[in-house]
């Protein structure tokens, strides 16, 4: 079939474990369109396609003996930040452009006894610090298929670009500052960052965790499906917890909800008019699904305290990377941002650090206090469009911050939130929605979602190559 990547990751699973296709129809059905796309939108670091078809293999062999796992004989693509026993992992650094683990990162694991064949890594830029994926390891940078000249944001930007571009199905990704859901918006599609401690961040490097792994696809089903099967925690993480129940079964929930919205972006800055477009939409979308939607004053500013501690926070966690990773005589091979946040690293004293954190959880504890009283909170996911290759340079940290500036809160604050699709604007340029719940409600979100998703299914929407 020259169609299967048509049909949605769970439509997919159904047909594999009806045996009307098989994994290596499957897989060497993605690995045609990655060799034969991927050198224009750069989703991949590395492709391991004999690799593949072997674990398809596999997988066929275990679908005819009628095993079950939840996601087996599914491909499916691992951004470059998580370790990958015996397939080459950069972390998006020419400094680890060697580097092949010798074990599985704890998500990883899961995802492969789930049953999941990895067609290979997906593009990041170096250590996931920025919010477009370009790097010394792949000579182009990752850009939405939507628009080629265009970054598909980052730092889950190949992931992204992969799944709307019909290279994967579904693709794993991370989210320490809006990772997931900013990639998704500038490419259609559905990404989910899920509650602090429901996917595993084991080993913690610090009690100060923002950062969370989670899914991005083209429908909240298949968000849905793949959450299921990363949300079980590893043995000694500091806040890990359980989901009680199926988060693809919690899909048809419907319950009367309590929704706060802002566009404002907390800069001194007016708001974009498609983001402004996108929330007014989505609101009268929710209102006419029976939910009070109620717009509110945004609970804290971008002051200049603010900048400066995420700014020293971001430089903080690069120089404890190249520590971690033990770099130090590399630091030569790192791209000019990454030395410029290592300098910045090096400067500052543990007095600078834990100032940093305190005043971003003041930061956060201000947004929860205000949203209180509300189940879900309405926002543009980005201010604005994909933005254009080269867009950064000369300003990075602020000209980044003037972009994403709707996500890091969530971070910060633990809590989950899923971008999902609103509209494509009159460039044929993608722009989403941000909804974020409470703490540990994440079935309600994405039920929430699936009621949006219901209204005008945005999978009907692809970009040009979607048909090459």
């Amino acid at each position: 079939m020259s169609d299967l990547h048509e049909l949605t990751a769970a439509q997919q699973l159904r047909s594999l474990r009806a045996k009307e296709i098989s994994s290596r129809e499957l897989t060497g059905h993605y690995l045609a369109r990655i060799d034969r796309l991927d050198e224009e939108l750069a989703a991949f670091i590395t492709v391991t396609g004999e690799q593949a078809l072997e674990e398809a293999g596999r997988a066929d062999e275990r679908l005819a003996r009628g095993e079950q796992e939840a996601l087996l004989g599914l491909p499916i693509g691992i951004k470059d930040l998580a370790a990958t026993k015996g397939i080459r992992t950069t972390f998006g650094s020419a400094a680890l452009a060697d580097f092949v683990p010798g074990e599985d990162a704890w998500t990883v694991g899961l995802l492969r006894q789930a049953g999941a064949v990895v067609l290979g890594k997906t593009n990041t830029p170096e250590f996931g610090s920025t919010c477009y994926t370009e790097n010394e390891v792949v000579p182009r940078p990752s850009v939405t298929p939507y628009g080629t000249d265009r970054y598909s944001s980052g730092s889950s930007g190949g992931a992204a670009t992969a799944v709307a571009a019909g290279l994967l199905p579904v693709a794993h990704g991370s989210d320490g500052a809006g990772s997931i859901r900013t990639p998704a918006a500038t490419c259609h599609l559905v990404g989910v960052k899920p509650s602090r401690g429901l996917v595993s961040s084991a080993p913690a490097s610090s009690f100060f965790v923002a950062s969370t792994e989670g899914p991005i696809a083209r429908t909240v089903e298949d968000a849905a499906l793949l959450l299921d099967v990363m949300a079980s925690p590893a043995p000694g993480d500091l806040y890990g917890w359980s989901h009680a129940s199926s988060f693809t079964a919690a899909l048809g929930l419907r319950r009367r909800l309590k929704i706060a919205m802002w566009t404002d972006t907390g800069l001194d800055q007016d708001v974009d008019p498609e983001a402004a477009l996108a929330v007014g939409r989505m609101a009268q979308k929710l209102i006419d699904l029976g939910h009070e939607v109620r717009e509110i004053p945004l609970p804290a500013r971008w002051d200049e305290p603010t900048r400066r501690a995420i700014v020293d926070w971001f430089a903080y966690s690069v120089g404890a990377a190249v520590q971690a990773m033990m770099l130090t005589d590399r630091t030569h091979l790192l791209s000019s941002y990454s030395q410029q946040l290592l300098t910045m690293s090096d400067a500052l004293s543990a007095s600078d650090v834990v100032t940093a954190q305190a005043v971003l959880a003041r930061y956060a504890s201000t947004f929860l206090a205000a949203v209180d009283d509300y189940d879900v909170v309405l926002t543009p996911t980005t201010n604005g469009a994909p933005v254009r290759i080269g867009y950064y340079e000369g300003d990075e940290a602020e000209r980044m911050l003037r972009w994403s500036c709707h996500t890091p809160w969530v971070n910060l604050a633990g809590v989950p939130a899923v971008s999902i699709p609103s509209h494509v604007d009159d460039d044929g340029l993608p722009h989403g929605v941000h909804l974020v719940g409470r703490n540990r409600r994440d079935a309600d979100l994405l039920a929430l979602a699936a009621q949006l998703e219901s209204l005008a299914p945005w999978d009907e929407h692809h970009p040009p190559c979607w048909h090459r």
